[in-house]
């Protein structure tokens, strides 16, 4: 369902759970919004109490005073902005209706991406292959195999490479090739399918030149299940010799990189790492069931040691501040960092926890670099790395590694993070609507993440407009119940001067220190 409603001179996030005037956001509080998304979605058509009341209180025994009150915040709000109070129509003992001005929707991520500017070195976006193995629970197996040949092509010094979670967008989706092109900023997109069955394996590819439409090379592979980690450096290494015929083989080699051994530890770190990026206490607890048993099949795998320390992280920092989650992070982290020294993905989540968990940015940092020298299109580095930058006050490089990072990977999943960087650096250089605005993007891009609620609260306070910010603020602690602003600085090592001027307009939004 799209997240994005307008109707008048209105825009209703529902995601982010933000109604805005234009570019201006309202005060409307969280049920309120979640009222009116569910009226203007049937706008014309009675919509009952009883739904209502689910939609804002699911699961809830409330009195009808409650959504009484709620409905008339909607409508002072809509009065308040366009001098309309009767959009919403009272249908007595039943209900209410939308009446208002005609309601379209939209997908926001889509229909505002400009086209980019191409790159001036080679790039290249590998689109998510079909799994045409006619078992959906294959589908993890396909998302590991692209996954893997984005790695082996990051590896290459001279490539641009675009993020695996922005070329994920556009799983299950029938594509344009150009279109793709123009979204991404690329010259070349990569696209193909798997069949897994019987312990064989069967992969097509195909590169296309995003500016024509024109194949420039395509493939088919048959391999034995066993032989998956040559195939990937194959697929990796045929493009890269499609595009630069010329390439010293040596160059080429850099596509291989040192695999686990046990393939079973791999596929549990490949069924794991969809509840990783989720970055939610109770799915990382999932995921680092998966990964244990990984690390106890091969003790020395670095990813499944990262992809741990980045689940400890969430839990140190979303469920209590426990010495044990910071503890394990750390230990998870440092493995990964003796284990990885071929892997930018493993020293990039064992450098973040030792930054964020550890406080010792030092060593982070030279494990964010050694990243980077394996494989400069890492997107994650550079975001999780701006999101370090933030928090230490350096405002300057936060901006910048996170756009950076924003495009190597333009649909993120990780976005919301290079935004919270981003609102950080402005915030410390005291331009507070430039703040605001990036806090209204990261939470648009998730606005499950208390943080990024932070981020705006104190954006508003600084510019005086109070009852936005308390109404963020309330959101932090509907998410957060437990939030103390003075703990979340101490746990992320936040500097002095930040973390003066963040409490300071944190304390006036209302959140407790």
């Amino acid at each position: 369902m799209a997240a994005i409603l307008e109707f008048g001179p209105f825009r209703l996030d529902v995601d982010a759970g933000i109604l805005f005037r234009g570019a201006e956001p309202t005060p409307l509080g969280q049920r309120a919004v979640l009222l009116l998304a569910l009226l203007v979605r049937r706008a014309g058509t009675p919509v009952s109490k009883d739904a209502l009341i689910e939609a804002a209180w699911p699961a809830q025994a409330i009195e009808d005073s409650n959504l009484t009150v709620q409905i008339a915040a909607v409508r002072r709000t809509l009065a308040d902005a366009s001098g309309e109070a009767q959009w919403i129509e009272t249908l007595p003992r039943r209900g209410y209706r939308y009446v208002g001005p005609a309601v379209t929707a939209s997908d926001p991520d889509r229909e505002s991406a400009p086209s980019l500017t191409l790159p001036e070195r080679p790039s290249i976006a590998v689109l998510p292959f079909a799994n045409l193995s006619g078992d959906a629970e294959q589908d993890y197996f396909a998302d590991g195999m692209v996954d893997d040949i984005i790695t082996g092509l990051s590896r290459i010094n001279w490539l641009f490479v675009i993020a695996r979670n922005s070329t994920f967008t556009y799983k299950g989706r029938a594509v344009d090739v150009k279109q793709v092109g123009r979204e991404l900023g690329v010259r070349y997109v990569l696209e193909g399918s798997v069949r897994k069955a019987s312990g064989n394996v069967r992969i097509t590819g195909q590169l296309i030149d995003a500016s024509t439409g024109m194949h420039v090379w395509a493939e088919r592979y048959d391999r034995q299940s066993d032989d998956i980690f040559g195939l990937q450096d194959d697929i990796a290494m045929s493009v890269v010799g499609a595009i630069a015929p010329s390439l010293r083989r040596a160059e080429i080699n850099r596509v291989k990189r040192k695999r686990p051994d046990s393939l079973d530890a791999y596929d549990l770190v490949l069924r794991a790492q969809p509840d990783v990026d989720s970055g939610m206490p109770e799915q990382v607890t999932q995921a680092l069931v998966l990964l244990e048993r990984a690390i106890a099949l091969e003790p020395s795998y670095a990813l499944a040691h990262g992809n741990a320390a980045m689940c400890h992280h969430c839990l140190f920092l979303r469920a209590g501040l426990q010495e044990a989650s910071r503890a394990d992070s750390i230990r998870h982290a440092r493995s990964a960092i003796a284990h990885g020294q071929d892997d930018a993905v493993a020293l990039t989540l064992a450098g973040f926890s030792i930054g964020m968990d550890g406080h010792d940015r030092s060593s982070a940092f030279t494990a964010l670099d050694a990243a980077l020298a394996i494989s400069p299109s890492s997107a994650l580095t550079y975001i999780l790395g701006s999101v370090m930058l933030g928090w230490g006050g350096d405002a300057d490089r936060a901006i910048e590694w996170s756009e950076r990072g924003m495009r190597l990977s333009p649909f993120d999943s990780w976005a919301f993070a290079a935004f919270d960087a981003q609102a950080m650096g402005h915030f410390h250089h005291g331009r507070y609507e430039e703040a605001c605005r990036a806090a209204y993007r990261s939470v648009q891009a998730n606005p499950r993440h208390s943080i990024t609620h932070v981020q705006l609260a104190a954006a508003l306070a600084k510019l005086g407009r109070l009852q936005e910010a308390r109404t963020a603020a309330a959101r932090v602690l509907e998410l957060h119940p437990t939030f103390r602003y003075g703990r979340q600085f101490q746990g992320v090592n936040c500097a002095p001067a930040l973390a003066a001027s963040l409490g300071e307009a944190l304390r006036a939004a209302g959140l407790p220190e």
